[in-house]
């Protein structure tokens, strides 16, 4: 679930090893340059952590970042 806060949506994602969650990231990748939208993002070992808001707007939540969070519910 995303959560909105400091002017972004959040969300962290768990994956069963470090490959899954490089896998995922590499498909986060792949829908962020297609939408040309990327997301601040951190991954250590199984956990991927992933914060968007539209840097062009003012570092504000935008229809950008619902658009690239629910494209990246879709790859969970």
């Amino acid at each position: 679930m995303w959560t909105e806060t400091d002017n972004t949506l959040y969300r962290k994602f768990q994956f069963r090893d470090f490959s899954e969650a490089f896998a995922f990231m590499t498909r986060v990748a792949m829908l962020a340059e297609q939408q040309q939208h990327h997301p601040r993002w951190s991954n250590v070992w199984n956990t991927v952590e992933i914060w968007l808001n539209t840097h062009d707007a003012g570092n504000v939540i935008t229809e950008k970042d619902h658009a690239l969070a629910k494209a990246i519910d879709g790859l969970v």
